[in-house]
């Protein structure tokens, strides 16, 4: 929970309109059942104690993923701090909960899939657009950093399709222990980058 009020409050000072955290990953689901429930409760704790002074910084929050899965008090925290903090306009907060990127994918193909079997859309017509516009982070652009903590050099399965040209940082700090000075440290890093998308440097 520290750690998160330390990456809101470190996008928020630096001007990030966008910040996206892995909260829980369907993969989660396969921990002792002791662990999830705690989980289950911390997501509870942050929902409830964080909601108003997320609500006064500005920060709207949206939560995606396998929701279904949650039982009945995550699923109404969930939609208490989205009502709540529906109105912010300093930082879109998404949390990604009961999430894995190819299951969102997976997803995305068997919605386009009934729109086409409904006659509603034709195959030929679906392109990335099309196809983004399916993902659960519709509207929104893809990532211009991912910062990966605990030294791992792996996306684990988070947000495949809208990584394709984003520039990943990697630190030694465990997310427990990630605070804001390390966020300025990814962005620091991240403005010295030139971001080419595929093509030739021009200068």
């Amino acid at each position: 929970m520290e750690s998160v009020r330390e990456a809101v409050a470190a996008a928020i000072e630096v001007g990030v309109p966008i910040l996206t955290l892995f909260a829980f990953s369907q993969e989660n689901w396969n921990r002792p059942p002791t662990e999830i429930a705690s989980l289950m409760r911390l997501l509870q704790r942050y929902v409830g104690r964080e909601r108003d002074e997320l609500k006064e910084r500005g920060v709207r929050v949206r939560v995606h993923g396998d929701l279904d899965r949650l039982t009945a008090g995550p699923r109404r925290g969930i939609a208490d701090i989205e009502r709540h903090t529906r109105d912010g306009t300093r930082l879109m907060l998404n949390l990604m909960i009961s999430y894995g990127g190819r299951a969102e994918i997976v997803r995305a193909a068997r919605r386009l899939a009934e729109r086409v079997r409904a006659g509603t859309l034709e195959p030929d017509d679906i392109d990335e657009a099309v196809f983004a516009e399916a993902l659960y982070t519709r509207g929104l652009p893809d990532p211009d950093l991912l910062i990966r903590t605990s030294g791992e050099r792996r996306i684990s399965n988070f947000l495949l399709w809208q990584l394709a040209y984003t520039e990943l940082y990697v630190t030694p700090v465990l997310w427990p222990d990630f605070r804001r000075t390390d966020f300025y440290d990814a962005i620091h890093d991240y403005q010295t980058r030139d971001r080419r998308f595929g093509r030739v440097a021009t200068g």
